[in-house]
């Protein structure tokens, strides 16, 4: 039994970030004591993304956060640029929308913030200490053991990151596939507030979000992305491990690629590069979801694999799962029932929520884009922007002969059977999001 033992409390959160966060805030706010264990000096300092939190999970668990936390611009605009090897076809949208959706930020602050904001709640944080295994009596999660002490509780929360390895101890999962994670790879460019509202068509306060395909990564399953900061300019990308494996590239020569495509280089020219980190981000999709539960543990964020890759969404779903299992100890501390049946109801709460409906909604897609990744991520781009080439120009052959060509040269490289299989893996994809 734990409850006389020193070092005693009701909820231990492993992981400073957003997800264990929320979970620590949601408890604290209830009056139980809660203690968040960061390997990092401070909550945020290993924590790295593309830049964007998203409003409205974020007021779910700090209300009034625009007040007072450090956004850097709100994002209003949304570009998807079809790199080739030196030719781009970009779309964008622009929203006129009062409700803001997202804004830039900078993880070191925003995460030092968050953690300040659940210390000013009651939660206890413990910097700069690394959790090297889990406590277990009779098959329950008890507390954790760190490189220090032991620490106890009735509950353990699991926030820290996609490698999770006190998950895998306890059997909650398996050794990760490399094809089912992605290494992110990024730069911080310091560049004038002028220049960045001068070349991205914003003002100040508004923001940009780039996201890019092909390009270095034409054939390869990997996107890169660039948000607005205030003063700088985010520019990176993610590709999956097996990519990196088989095809020998190094991730910092395909940033390169990126930073030196003739549509993105006048983006950030003469900007100062301030930092470059990288970090293992999920990106198996709802079938790499492991188990999220056991006696006297709940797994939250990105150990749990809640990322939803074709949408960019990975801290608004952190957020909820750890404001979902936060609401499920506080269930579990007032009945003081810390078996799995109970924590079994974070999953199932979980699973009535946009996070695990919308993974679901894409259970298919990693497995079709690996398996065409080849035509999808390749020859599909390169045919967008040939057809945009061809669209604007003139030569004085009749656009009806052109669009003729077009069409049969893209059939014929394609083959009947080719174009079949691209089409059911299309419709594969839209039934199971549309109907089933």
């Amino acid at each position: 039994m734990t409850e006389n033992r020193k070092n005693k409390t009701n909820v231990i959160v492993v992981g400073g970030g957003p997800a264990g966060i929320s979970a620590a805030v949601t408890v604290a706010r209830a009056g139980f004591q809660v203690v968040v264990i960061e390997r990092g000096s401070f909550s945020g300092a290993k924590n790295v993304f593309g830049g964007a939190i998203y409003a409205q999970p974020t007021r779910e668990i700090f209300p009034d956060f625009e007040k007072t936390a450090p956004l850097e611009r709100q994002n209003i605009e949304h570009r998807f640029a079809i790199l080739g090897e030196s030719d781009s076809t970009t779309v964008s949208y622009r929203s006129n929308s009062e409700t803001p959706v997202s804004y830039s930020v900078i993880r070191g602050k925003f995460d030092r913030w968050m953690a300040d904001e659940a210390q000013k709640e009651g939660v206890i944080l413990v910097e700069e200490t690394v959790v090297r295994s889990l406590i277990t009596e009779n098959g329950k999660v008890v507390g954790v053991k760190t490189e220090l002490e032991d620490f106890y509780s009735d509950i353990v929360i699991l926030a820290d990151g996609v490698n999770s390895l006190l998950a895998k101890q306890i059997g909650l999962r398996k050794e990760l596939k490399p094809k089912d994670v992605a290494l992110s790879v990024k730069e911080v460019i310091k560049l004038d507030r002028e220049k960045i509202n001068e070349r991205f068509l914003i003002n100040d306060n508004e923001g940009c979000i780039y996201q890019l395909f092909g390009g270095p990564m034409l054939g390869k399953l990997g996107l890169g992305f660039i948000y607005t900061n205030k003063e700088s300019v985010s520019i990176g990308l993610g590709i999956t491990l097996d990519e990196l494996n088989t095809s020998g590239l190094k991730p910092y020569e395909l940033l390169e690629g990126l930073k030196t495509h003739p549509t993105l280089a006048p983006l950030i020219k003469d900007g100062e590069v301030l930092e470059y980190s990288a970090h293992l981000i999920p990106e198996g999709g709802y079938k790499s979801i492991p188990k999220l539960y056991a006696s006297g543990v709940m797994v939250i964020g990105d150990a749990g694999m809640l990322v939803n890759n074709l949408h960019w969404e990975g801290t608004n779903l952190a957020m909820i799962s750890g404001k979902i299992a936060g609401e499920t100890a506080i269930l579990a501390l007032g009945k003081k029932d810390f078996s799995e049946k109970m924590m079994s109801r974070y999953k199932k709460k979980l699973s009535k929520t946009f996070v695990l409906k919308d993974m679901y909604s894409y259970r298919s897609l990693m497995e079709v884009m690996h398996k065409k990744k080849g035509v999808f991520m390749d020859v599909y781009f390169r045919k967008i922007n040939a057809f945009f080439e061809m669209f604007t120009s003139v030569n004085g052959i009749p656009k009806r002969t052109l669009y003729r060509k077009f069409i049969f040269d893209f059939c014929k490289e394609r083959g009947f059977f080719g174009l079949i299989s691209d089409f059911a893996g299309i419709i594969k994809l839209l039934w199971e999001v549309l109907v089933k």
